[in-house]
């Protein structure tokens, strides 16, 4: 890494949470202490089969993914995760650098690419732009019939905007943002309620059900719960 100036007026938005998945022990800890410098919490993976698991359990504003890992490619990872419902901007690092490993990352699923080596206020800078771009597109998200704004609370379908109350939105949010995948009642009670009650789960997903029909969340019996089929 290099030893760039970190552009002083704009730090990533507050709370950010990074996942980074790199095997590199010493490359780990020096981007652990510069993220950690710019306000970011950070989660480490070192192998790619955790890094899989915290993607597809935790909520992350960004993540940043290594090319080579020891178990699991990286864009083989990208790609599970991808399939998997996460939508999370991704950057990967790469020793490479070359225009054909630039193309088959970002044709893999990548929203951006740096390689190795690189300079940290460059890394930084790609970041909070990436996490610009995951706050903006995490407020309004698809949902069956139509489309959910979780600062309005809101579902607005063909007839006009349908109001949701605090936890509903939660609830609807954790599964739009992860579409293709099924939740257990403990994942969401967890992710949407902080916690609480495992029937609160199902309390909920009857009350949005009986706002916005029963296409909108579909249970998958011995499993959970996921959204609901996108027209």
């Amino acid at each position: 890494m290099g030893g760039g100036v970190v552009e002083p007026f704009s730090g990533p938005p507050s709370a950010a949470r990074v996942l980074l998945v790199e095997n590199d022990a010493e490359l780990s800890a020096l981007l652990v202490r510069l993220l950690s410098g710019d306000s970011y919490e950070v989660d480490v993976a070192a192998e790619g089969r955790r890094g899989l698991r915290l993607g597809l359990t935790n909520a992350y504003d960004v993540v940043v993914l290594a090319r080579g890992l020891p178990d699991i490619d990286g864009l083989d990872l990208l790609v599970s995760l991808r399939l998997n419902g996460m939508l999370t901007p991704t950057l990967v690092l790469s020793e490479l650098g070359d225009p054909a490993d630039r193309v088959a990352v970002l044709d893999s699923g990548a929203d951006d690419y740096l390689a190795r080596p690189f300079d940290d206020g460059e890394l930084l800078a790609r970041l909070r732009a990436l996490c610009r771009r995951h706050v903006d597109t995490d407020r309004c998200l698809r949902v069956p019939g139509g489309a959910l704004d979780v600062d309005l609370r809101q579902v607005t379908v063909p007839d006009g905007p349908v109001a949701l109350s605090a936890r509903e939105t939660a609830l609807l949010a954790t599964l739009a943002r992860r579409p293709n995948r099924v939740f257990s009642r403990d994942e969401l009670r967890v992710l949407a309620f902080d916690g609480a009650g495992v029937q609160i789960v199902d309390t909920y997903v009857h009350y949005l059900r009986r706002k916005l029909g029963r296409t909108v969340i579909t249970t998958v019996r011995g499993h959970g719960y996921q959204l609901g089929p996108l027209r």
